[in-house]
Formats: C-alpha cells, structure tokens, sequence
C-alpha cells in the first residue's frame, strides 16, 4: 500500500545498491511540484536540487531518464531544437544525454509529478525503437490512473521498505505502458480494434484447421491485403503469427493432457507435415513436442 503524503512539493534523491541494479532498472529520483502562477520555477524551496537539475529553465541534460506528468497548467518544452506548447494532461519524457528545458508560464502556473529512473531494461526500449526521442511529448490527457501511478511510486519510495525500487521500477514501467500504447493507438481508428477482435474469434474457431486470410478478409468486408496490415498495426504481429501462436497453446495442451502422439497433434491441428510442426513447436517453445510432457510433469 501506498504512504499517504501531504500533497506539498517535494523531491528525493535516491541511494541504490549492488543488488537493487540486478534487476537492469533503477529509480534515481522523484518529485511534485505545485507551482503557482507568477512564481519562481525551480522554486526556492527546491533550490538544493544537484547543479545539473537545477539547469532546467536555461537547458540541460542528465544521465538519467526523466518522465515528467503535467497535470494542471501550461508551458513550454525544448528538446532537440523542438519546441512544444505544453498543456494539461501531458507527459514529457526525456532521455540521457538529451538537451531540454521546459518551464511553467507565468501566467498559469503548472502541477508536475516526475520520476527518474535509469538502467538497461530500459536502454533496451530505446535500441529496440520502442522508446523514440522522436514520441517525448504526448499529450496524452488528464487521467486520474496516471496520477496514482505516480503516488503508488512516491509510497514505494517514501516508505523504503525492502527490495522498494523492484515496486518502484514496476510503476515506472506502468507509466511507460500508457505512453507506448497511448502512442500506437492515438492514429488508429475505433474500427481497428473491432476488426481485430473479430478476426480473432474467427480464427479461435478454426484452430483446426488451416488459415486463410482471404476467407477471413472477405467475413470482416475487406482485402486481404488490408487486413493483414490492420492486424499487424494494432497487435504488432501478423494474423499468420497469432494463428500459429493459437496453434502451438493448444498443442501443448493436447500434448499434456490427451494420449495423442506428436503426429496425432499436428494432424488434428491442420498441420499435414509432422515435422514442420515439430520444428515449429521446438522454435516457438524450445521444447520437441515429443518432450514436452515430460518436460511439464518430470
């Protein structure tokens, strides 16, 4: 459970061990701020924030990840030479090494939330494309799911319990999560996701059999070629790879709890060549179908 915590601006810097960096991910820092209009930013009293983040107004960068939450007020941002309006409801996500600023407008004011964090799971999202400095502010809205993310970080770390930054780092990840996806589905329309789900149910009841994607096209209305590139935008795989994937869950089942032989298996699955299927399963799973059930039950 979370600590209860006065909502009054604060920060903290955080010691980490040799054990804590095991798990590939840190949190280095958090803080809220409630700044309000015509006053001083950073404000005075977190002015003994370290050199470089004090630089935040005039530009800096860190060695760390920032991802900061705007949930009331506006401002501006700079990163890379990029400048965004920002507004209520905004995330800003700042990378290491990455040159920014950003500040409140006098005039409004802002309320922040913002966690630092460091480490190679998330030096992973960045070299895999799926964090992009191209996609570091989004306006994602105003979401009250967003901010007790946030507090549930903050009692994680305010409370120092035992392993605190594995908790502390799971709810850094949950941030991430709303951003990646909130990024992949912001251009796509409502009828993707009905598309989808359709295109699933159809191919869950012809797990028997082989796929064809023209007959499912045609059953959603529209060209096989669309359909595959609909699919693959909205689930980052292809229907082939789902149906497959469907393929190999229920063989394993088959496999565990019926007395079929491999052969049995592939066939009842649509699967004509046996040791295709074998080959797949072993790739898919790393396991031969004719060890998996020993490799379930010892």
């Amino acid at each position: 459970m979370a600590v209860e915590r006065k909502k009054t601006s604060f920060y903290l810097y955080l010691a980490y061990s040799e054990e804590d960096k095991k798990a590939g991910m840190i949190c280095t820092d958090i803080g809220y701020t409630d700044v309000k209009p015509n006053s001083k930013y950073p404000p005075d009293d977190l002015s003994n924030h370290p050199e470089p983040f004090q630089r935040v107004v005039t530009g800096r960068t860190l060695p760390e990840f920032q991802l900061q939450y705007i949930h009331q007020g506006e401002g501006i941002f700079v990163a890379d030479d990029r400048t965004f309006k920002v507004n209520p409801g905004s995330a800003i996500l700042v990378f290491p090494g990455q040159r920014h600023h950003y500040k409140p407008s006098a005039e409004t004011g802002w309320v922040e939330y913002w966690v630092g964090f460091n480490g190679p799971v998330f030096d992973r999202l960045v070299q895999e494309g799926i964090l992009t400095k191209e996609h570091n502010y989004l306006e994602i809205g105003l979401r009250d799911s967003i901010i007790n993310v946030y507090e549930e970080i903050f009692g994680e770390v305010l409370a120092q319990r035992p392993l605190y930054q594995i908790k502390a780092c799971s709810g850094i990840m949950s941030l991430l999560a709303e951003i990646i996806t909130f990024e992949r589905r912001k251009d796509q329309p409502d009828y993707y996701q009905s598309i989808v789900e359709k295109a699933k149910i159809l191919m869950d009841s012809n797990i028997y059999n082989t796929i064809n994607l023209s007959s499912i096209s045609k059953q959603l209305g529209i060209s096989a070629s669309r359909f595959n590139a609909i699919y693959k935008n909205y689930t980052s795989m292809s229907p082939y790879q789902y149906f497959i994937h469907i393929k190999i869950n229920r063989a394993k089942g088959l496999l565990e709890h019926e007395n079929l032989s491999v052969k049995e298996v592939a066939y009842q699955l649509g699967f004509e060549d046996q040791y295709y299927f074998s080959r797949l399963f072993k790739i898919k799973t790393g396991i031969a179908p004719s060890d998996w059930k020993k490799y379930i039950y010892g």
